[in-house]
């Protein structure tokens, strides 16, 4: 018995019909006449449905429905199993309904479920490699990386970092491997491999040398990306290294502060948090799978949703800490210091998703960081206060200033 003797020729004939329809049929309809077509042809159907299921998750009629949303994104990666392994796009759309899926699980606190797929998709991603549907053997491997990350599996992360890092190698400029080469650095040094963390920054900062030097990347994106290595330089006690390499960031900040960028940019915002809030991971839980936490390096879309939200939901919590700490006067001034910090970044980054206007909502927390510093009166301390004062300006754009407070840091680090 063939296809098409199994089912009901009306209804095939009603969901030809429904495509056929003037104007594009909408995605509900789509799924409804594509259900009936892939049991008959599905070679042809299978791929349509499986996509088409993966858009009317995002519908907006289940966009506060998460039990719904994820139904239909579960259907959709039960669909794309069934593509036929000769289809060349089967890899891409397998990965993607996996994805959408690995999603709504992870936005409902299915951790368990969501690992699940996740190892999924990156075991589509090495058979797509291997079979030529592909062109990276790190295709579909980000999320398993990201999760482990989340769960303190720093080791198991870098090693899928490190692979997607060595897939796009030789890193060139104008590559955009900043995203890939931060996610890996972070992994590295949370697994305590600072070294070779230390290797991988400096190839990046190399790379993005070469962009600034063709004016095809913000002066702004150097100034952090030095400011960050010359931390991680400290660290590792390569002092003279990372005077150099301040001195480097400061000369950039004298540029931006008599002539601005040498030319204009989109919102560049997510360079500067994704490396504040790396600088400030140590301040944070350990994270484990009970207790999960942020994968810092990657920017707070990247991470899971589950993740996502506890971070930002603990924001008042912590407010109220850091306020009680400072009407106690017994409170020691390190750890006020320490917890104040703490809280910036985290506002930092709550002020990312909010909108793109930082100066004013953000000043203010910067401010009293360096006000605090200043009570202490040590020179490492207080230089650190007035980087983190700087690299906001220049977020800011508030070239003056940030070139101020940089330089009185250089003075205090480096004297």
């Amino acid at each position: 018995m063939n296809h098409s003797e199994k089912v009901d020729q009306d209804a095939v004939l009603r969901a030809r019909t429904m495509l056929l329809e003037s104007g594009r049929p909408s995605t509900a309809r789509q799924v409804e006449a594509y259900r009936v077509l892939s049991a008959v042809s599905p070679l042809t159907y299978v791929p349509k449905l499986a996509e088409a299921l993966v858009s009317y998750g995002y519908e907006p009629d289940v966009r506060d429905l998460p039990e719904a949303r994820l139904a239909r994104h579960a259907e959709a990666a039960a669909v794309a199993r069934r593509i036929d392994e000769g289809d060349p796009r089967r890899t891409e759309l397998l990965v993607r309904a996996l994805d959408s899926c690995q999603h709504g699980l992870y936005a409902l606190g299915r951790r368990a479920e969501g690992f699940a797929v996740c190892e999924e998709m990156a075991a589509a991603g090495r058979w797509g490699f291997e079979h030529g549907q592909v062109r990276s053997p790190a295709y579909g491997h980000g999320r398993l990386a990201a999760v482990l990350a989340e769960e303190g599996r720093y080791g198991e992360a870098a090693a899928i970092c490190g692979k997607a890092v060595e897939a796009e190698r030789p890193l060139t400029p104008g590559d955009n491997s900043f995203w890939s080469v931060v996610k890996w650095v972070a992994a590295l040094e949370a697994a305590g491999r600072r070294e070779t963390a230390l290797d991988a920054f400096t190839e990046l900062v190399d790379v993005t040398r070469a962009e600034v030097a063709t004016d095809s990347t913000a002066l702004a994106i150097q100034v952090w990306q030095l400011v960050h290595l010359g931390r991680m330089l400290t660290t590792a006690g390569r002092q003279a290294e990372a005077v150099v390499v301040r001195q480097e960031a400061l000369g950039l900040l004298t540029e931006l502060d008599l002539t601005g960028e040498r030319k204009s940019w989109s919102n560049i915002l997510s360079w500067w948090i994704t490396l504040f809030a790396l600088s400030g991971r140590l301040a944070e839980p350990v994270p484990t799978a009970q207790a999960p936490g942020p994968g810092f390096g990657a920017p707070y879309l990247d991470w899971s949703p589950d993740v996502r939200d506890a971070y930002f939901e603990s924001l008042g919590a912590l407010e109220e800490q850091v306020a009680a700490l400072r009407e106690d006067a017994s409170t020691p001034l390190p750890e006020l210091i320490a917890q104040h910090r703490r809280l910036v970044v985290r506002t930092a980054v709550d002020r990312e998703r909010r909108n793109y206007r930082i100066l004013k909502p953000l000043r203010p927390a910067f401010t009293e960081a360096v006000a605090l510093a200043r009570r202490l009166a040590e020179p490492g301390v207080l230089g650190e206060a007035l980087t983190d004062r700087a690299m906001f300006f220049v977020a800011a754009r508030q070239y003056g200033e940030a070139y101020d407070d940089f330089r009185e840091a250089c003075q205090l680090l480096d004297g």
